[in-house]
């Protein structure tokens, strides 16, 4: 992760900076050494804090960040997160980009640990594929600060057959038969379904996981009865916080959640001149 870290901080400076720099800074100051202390203003769960941290090294080495927790901690509202001292240039420059790594990765494990909560223990909070494009690493480091857990890193390293697979080969059966006859047992092979007949037919072809696309409790907890523990089952498919605590008590095993990384609200923080 190191490696894309450095990538990404790279980007974001290049886009926020370009060839030419901080324009309003470079005008300003030049050699002057100050101090900025980091507040939360809102509560939260810590995700980010080292790529804040090296957002200010990359533009200067010789830049102190001090911090007073760790991703994963507990942050109450207006706490005292870390000091940055060094040339008032170099905290100027990285400051929004610091600042917008943290606040994102921030909310989603912030966001992640609500649901992880609100299930009690009854089942593995998923995150899913929908991230930003160049921040999945990222962001499912995020969901992992939160207490959740992610699903596949992309698809190279799972099967997931999903209703387009089906649909286009055929069956269920055709599509797991072709996976084992190109794959053999490399993969763990979830099934995506939509009715009880296609949970039936996965559960007959011994997949590792039956995903319960879009049903109802009702139909999920058919499924789940059906099953009987023989492999591990899925819900998926718009489950909210209102939601998720009467879908964990169906009896499934995972309940995968888009919106920890598509819908997230960043947390607030402030980057105040240490007076």
């Amino acid at each position: 992760m190191e490696k894309i870290i450095k990538e990404l901080i790279s980007i974001a400076l290049k886009e926020d900076l370009q060839e030419i720099g901080d324009v309003s800074s470079d005008a300003i100051f030049t050699d002057e050494q100050d101090s900025f202390i980091l507040k939360a203003r809102n509560e939260c769960i810590l995700c980010g804090i080292d790529i804040f941290r090296k957002v200010f090294l990359t533009l200067d080495s010789d830049c102190k960040v001090e911090s007073f927790f760790k991703d994963g901690d507990y942050i109450p509202m207006n706490s005292l997160i870390a000091e940055i001292s060094g040339k008032t240039i170099t905290v100027l420059k990285g400051e929004r980009t610091a600042l917008n790594f943290l606040s994102h990765l921030s909310g989603i494990a912030t966001k992640t640990d609500r649901f992880v909560r609100k299930v009690k223990n009854k089942v593995k909070i998923l995150d899913t594929r929908k991230t930003i494009p160049g921040l999945r690493t990222l962001q499912k480091y995020a969901v992992r600060c939160g207490g959740g857990r992610n699903h596949r890193m992309g698809l190279y390293d799972m099967v997931m057959i999903k209703d387009n697979h089906i649909d286009s080969a055929g069956s269920i059966t055709k599509t797991v038969s072709l996976i084992r006859k190109r794959w053999g047992d490399r993969f763990k092979i979830e099934v995506e379904t939509r009715n009880l007949d296609e949970v039936r037919e996965a559960l007959e072809n011994n997949v590792n996981i039956i995903m319960l696309d879009n049903m109802g409790l009702d139909m999920v907890k058919q499924a789940v009865k059906y099953v009987n523990g023989r492999t591990d089952l899925e819900i998926s498919g718009n489950i909210t916080l209102d939601q998720i605590s009467s879908a964990a008590e169906t009896g499934v095993d995972y309940i995968s959640v888009g919106a920890l990384t598509h819908s997230v609200k960043a947390i607030d923080f402030s980057l105040i001149r240490n007076i």
